[in-house]
């Protein structure tokens, strides 16, 4: 890793203006060949970022190659979970049956992440109930082009607003290529986990970025390093594992902190464009926090379970 610790201390830190989700794309692919690793690429791709919706959008894409690295790496990808029901596995309504001349995928998604930028969609689908009435889910893969697939813009959302999103209708779609294994634990449960580590690595490599431009102290700055180092660290482990949960929620706590506590009285040295996005968007390290709460008392509950019966 000690490449991008290199670049991210030694980079020119006056990132280029991405007034386009085209152009944040074009210099995140730039970044592709020399950072292989998911966890680089994110905090790479946040370095270079003018703004915090743009890291955002790095951090997901890296998020994808960490879960799904057989897909390819020069499309943008998009996990379509939520319905107007929610995102809990019992809340899947889209539905994948077998029509006689093949496989077929059909329902709605309210919430998809890049919007109509995005070009492959891998979408939770339910193939019926088991013998306990839960959902079988399955992972789909859909290009975007295919017919019957429909992506309708949503309005900006009030912080990252430069990040688009849309609803997703598909109606009697062939899927590319039908995902092995079980939807859920094996793909939609991971992602979210990934999900947190790479967009919380691109928006440290982010910061460093500001901190370098804006003077601030080298104190900091080493912190948000080394907080970068380890969220890496946590990117690279098993994301199914409690102890993976329950070691991110002390990450993402101190993550919270520094930049909370210890960065707040130094956005007064940044630019104010900066600034104003800063207010605008810092409400993005409170999105899904409660599910990451219920997510780390259940790692607790299961791990305190197994120490009760000796390992």
């Amino acid at each position: 890793m000690n490449d991008v610790l290199h670049f991210l201390l030694t980079a020119p830190a006056e990132p280029r203006l991405l007034d386009s989700v085209d152009v944040w794309w074009r210099q995140h692919q730039s970044l592709a060949s020399r950072f292989t690793a998911p966890a680089d690429l994110a905090l790479a791709g946040g370095f270079l970022a003018d703004r915090l919706g743009f890291a955002f959008a790095s951090g997901y894409q890296a998020a994808h190659r960490r879960l799904f690295p057989a897909l390819p790496a020069d499309r943008t990808i998009a996990l379509c979970a939520t319905e107007p029901g929610g995102a809990h596995p019992n809340a899947i309504e889209t539905r994948l049956v077998d029509a006689g001349s093949g496989l077929r995928v059909s329902g709605a998604k309210t919430f998809v992440t890049l919007g109509t930028y995005a070009e492959l969609l891998l979408v939770v689908a339910s193939e019926g109930q088991d013998a306990q009435g839960r959902n079988r889910l399955r992972m789909v893969l859909v290009d975007a082009k295919r017919a019957g697939v429909r992506l309708n813009p949503l309005s900006e959302l009030p912080f990252i607003p430069e990040v688009p999103h849309a609803e997703l209708t598909l109606e009697d779609v062939a899927p590319d290529e039908v995902l092995p294994g079980d939807g859920y634990a094996l793909y939609l449960k991971p992602f979210r986990t990934a999900e947190d580590c790479h967009v919380q690595l691109a928006m440290l490599g982010w910061l460093i970025q500001v901190g370098r431009r804006s003077g601030w102290p080298d104190e900091v700055r080493e912190e948000l390093l080394a907080l970068a180092v380890m969220m890496r660290g946590l990117s690279q482990a098993d994301p199914t594992a409690d102890s993976t949960h329950i070691a991110l929620g002390g990450g993402l706590a101190l993550t919270k902190r520094a930049v909370l506590e210890r960065c707040e009285p130094l956005w007064a040295t940044t630019d104010a464009i900066t600034q104003e996005r800063w207010a605008r968007d810092r409400v993005l390290l409170g999105v899904a926090g409660k599910v990451r709460a219920k997510r780390l008392v259940a790692a607790r509950q299961r791990i305190q379970g197994a120490s009760a019966q000796g390992g």
